[in-house]
């Protein structure tokens, strides 16, 4: 019933903080976009919150696995949005007319669809006159973000996803609570995604396509927080996923935004391997009932 209610209530707020902005005369535009972005992002951790502390009058702290101590699956989290963006692009080179390359074609003409000629240029001159590839240096910003701005962010909704939501199907088991909230998740996505976020090229047929990527990104995010204690470590590999899922487009020519980059068939490829890694290594090690223990309270 909890799960409902915080899934109800999740999509009727996002949703309607959407329409409101474009009711107001918003534009999926700069910097109106990008503010529009990160307060939805804060949707299910609020709606997370009045669930559990308001309508039920529970803890917080213990039951929504939120700790900040450190341990080593903080530093798998943080790693492994970068692995998976690095294994994209030998992914990705394998599709026909996509290939590598070490120029900065590749970025450009990734953008040439959203900046003005002017900006594209003005891009073109700034790497140009950088010491390194912008590939490396987008790598490192990347990482940087994806323990602090990027993670704060991404808090917003892991404490809704895999604080809430997963702990409450966590009777279902971890592939079947995982698999529920991979969809429940990516649908949640719609209203951005049909303005052009993640898929400009293909808005409609990008909705069924982010659902397919969370859908192969929970599990990870989710065995990540149950093996850590810490719906923590879900927020940095979900900050630093944001700041890496743009890597692969930066030395990858052809192809579009259905099948290269992390968010495209490519990624997809890679997640699926490293959830085929996961469920052997569980396998092995007599791990399933571990993963899906329920937090009191």
């Amino acid at each position: 019933m909890k799960a409902t209610i915080f899934v109800a209530l999740t999509y009727l707020a996002s949703w309607l903080l959407v329409g409101l902005y474009f009711a107001l005369g918003g534009t999926w535009t700069m910097p109106g976009s990008l503010i529009l972005s990160v307060v939805y992002m804060f949707v299910p951790m609020t709606v997370a919150l009045v669930v559990q502390k308001g309508l039920y009058k529970a803890a917080v702290k213990g039951p929504l696995r939120i700790n900040f101590r450190p341990n080593r699956w903080f530093v798998t989290a943080w790693l492994l949005p970068p692995a998976i963006a690095l294994a994209t692009i030998g992914v990705s080179v394998l599709l026909p007319g996509v290939s590598f390359t070490t120029g900065i074609d590749a970025m450009l003409e990734r953008f040439q669809n959203v900046l003005t000629p002017e900006q594209v240029e003005q891009m073109k001159q700034q790497a140009e006159s950088l010491p390194i590839h912008p590939f490396w240096l987008a790598l490192v910003q990347g990482l940087i973000a994806g323990v602090t701005i990027n993670a704060v962010a991404a808090f917003g909704e892991e404490l809704g996803w895999r604080g809430l939501l997963q702990r409450e199907l966590s009777h279902l088991g971890f592939w079947r609570s995982s698999a529920m909230v991979g969809v429940i998740w990516g649908i949640w996505h719609a209203p951005v995604i049909i303005q052009g976020y993640n898929y400009p090229q293909h808005p409609l047929a990008g909705v069924a396509m982010m659902t397919v990527f969370t859908l192969l990104w929970s599990p990870l995010l989710g065995y990540v927080t149950l093996k850590s204690r810490s719906v923590i470590a879900a927020a940095i590999a979900h900050g630093t996923l944001n700041g890496s899922a743009g890597i692969p487009l930066l030395v990858i020519v052809g192809g579009n935004d259905l099948t290269v980059g992390m968010t495209g068939l490519a990624g997809f490829a890679a997640l699926a391997a490293i959830n085929l890694a996961i469920f052997i290594f569980q396998r092995l090690q007599g791990d399933g009932g571990g993963m899906v223990a329920p937090v009191s309270g």
